[in-house]
């Protein structure tokens, strides 16, 4: 009766985390899919091709990404209590590292301001992350992470499938491999709740816009390197290159 209660609690515990996690990220994706169901809209030519206002809002969301998952990676390593948990941590911090490193390559070509700072929804999902330990960590992290992932994966899909643009091609293709990769190993550490994250991941939630917008940075900042050489410091301090 007692074990009964407790899986009880737990699923009740897990629906509810969630639930707040769709929340979180579905305006951020809906806006990205909006923009790019309109392919035409504010595009610019360049040397790779057309570049569309969807086209820019998928790069800076890749950036976004690295930002707060990365140290996400960080924490999976430290405090996550099984092997699978390490190795997760290492893939999300590997694959983010390398995506960044894209992000920063492409962006002045495309002429793309890149944030330095995660939005306040990515920062609140660090947040949570940072209070958590034990068991309770490792759920927390597995089914955040895997509804992100989740939610991000059809926008990859149609951003590729639409793109004129070479470079954003590149991206596309590369976040594709480490979207998937990073599902797989979060899947892989036995914690995440597949009935809660489909519903999440299909579901309609609202949540306030601005807390789905990333600071801008001033002109002349120093752009956050994610990897390098404080991958911690990839929610605010400033490492080596000047923004563009």
């Amino acid at each position: 009766m007692q074990s009964t209660r407790y899986a009880t609690g737990t699923a009740l515990v897990v629906g509810a985390l969630l639930t707040t996690v769709a929340a979180l990220m579905y305006p951020t994706i809906k806006g990205v899919q909006a923009v790019a169901s309109s392919p035409d809209a504010q595009t610019v030519s360049t040397q790779y091709g057309p570049l569309t206002q969807a086209d820019r809002d998928f790069v800076v969301k890749v950036r976004l990404a690295g930002l707060w998952e990365f140290p996400a990676g960080e924490m999976a390593e430290q405090k996550g209590t099984t092997a699978a948990f390490k190795t997760a941590g290492e893939h999300l911090k590997d694959g983010h590292t390398k995506l960044d490193a894209t992000c920063r390559q492409i962006a002045p070509q495309l002429g793309i301001t890149l944030p330095n700072q995660a939005t306040p929804q990515q920062q609140g999902f660090v947040a949570t992350l940072s209070a958590a330990s034990g068991e309770d960590f490792d759920r927390k992290l597995a089914n955040i992470l895997r509804v992100t992932h989740g939610q991000i994966f059809s926008t990859i899909a149609k951003i590729r499938a639409t793109t004129k643009n070479t470079l954003v091609r590149q991206i596309a293709d590369q976040a594709n491999d480490t979207v998937l990769d990073h599902i797989t190993v979060l899947e892989q550490t036995g914690f995440v709740d597949f009935d809660q994250t489909v519903a999440q991941i299909t579901a309609s939630p609202t949540i306030n816009h601005n807390d789905t917008v990333a600071p801008s940075p001033a002109p002349g900042d120093l752009t956050i390197v994610i990897g390098s050489p404080s991958p911690s410091a990839a929610i605010g301090s400033p490492t080596a290159y000047p923004t563009q």
